[in-house]
């Protein structure tokens, strides 16, 4: 009886060691709330990857800043992204039912944050500066140098902005938002975001009028340091 015994213990220990060093699958190590999608169709625009998934069998349609994906992949995130209702992409003349909107993806599991929490560092969505581009500011206006470089002085106050349009995602929370660029920067600050119901044209050398606003954080990681809103074209 006291072997029968031995034999139990030795068998429960070798089974605990098994246990604890059994390497975790990635189900595994994914954390509550994660979400886990494998895609199915894949339709790029010029600012966005839209990407037609399915999550615990049940399909859906998300959005992120343009990047490479192919059907099959499978992808992750942990924040639950931004729902938009009968959202209407001019670029591809399409409304989507339903779609969200989310701050990004990757291959690994990623750990979710605590529900309604924001990331812990906000994160500005980045472009490249363009080259060749070299806009005069508007009459009684800045160039983006100035903007950010005197920031704390335009809070709250409406101005004059000129440059190139760099970039455009219209019906984002019912506005088009556009990055222009002037050539000129400060600090490796050198792109601007308005938000505007005005449509332009990429590479349109344009002239908003509009309120900047500091530290503005929308959530979902989109934290702009500067932004122009509800901005008008000036003629």
């Amino acid at each position: 009886m006291k072997s029968i015994l031995v034999v139990l213990v030795m068998m429960v220990a070798f089974t605990s060691c098994v246990k604890k060093n059994k390497v975790p699958t990635a189900q595994e190590v994914t954390q509550p709330g994660t979400h886990e999608v494998t895609v199915q169709e894949v339709v790029q625009t010029s600012g966005y990857t839209y990407l037609k998934v399915q999550e615990n069998g049940a399909e859906k349609w998300i959005a992120v800043n343009r990047m490479e994906a192919a059907p099959g992949e499978k992808y992750y995130y942990a924040q639950e992204g931004l729902e938009m209702k009968n959202f209407n992409s001019k670029e591809l003349n399409r409304t989507f039912e339903t779609i969200y909107f989310v701050d990004a993806l990757s291959k690994d599991p990623v750990a979710a944050p605590a529900h309604g929490a924001l990331p812990s560092k906000p994160v500005q969505p980045t472009l490249a500066q363009k080259e060749g581009i070299s806009v005069a500011p508007a009459e009684d206006g800045l160039t983006i140098a100035k903007l950010y470089a005197d920031r704390s002085n335009y809070d709250g106050k409406k101005i004059k902005m000129k440059g190139q349009v760099t970039k455009i995602n219209e019906g984002v929370m019912d506005k088009n938002w556009i990055h222009i660029q002037d050539g000129t920067g400060d600090a490796g600050s050198f792109d601007l975001t308005i938000t505007t119901n005005d449509v332009v044209k990429m590479d349109e050398v344009v002239t908003f009028e509009g309120t900047i606003h500091l530290k503005k954080d929308f959530g979902y990681g989109y934290f702009y340091e500067v932004i122009m809103e509800d901005a008008k074209l000036v003629k």
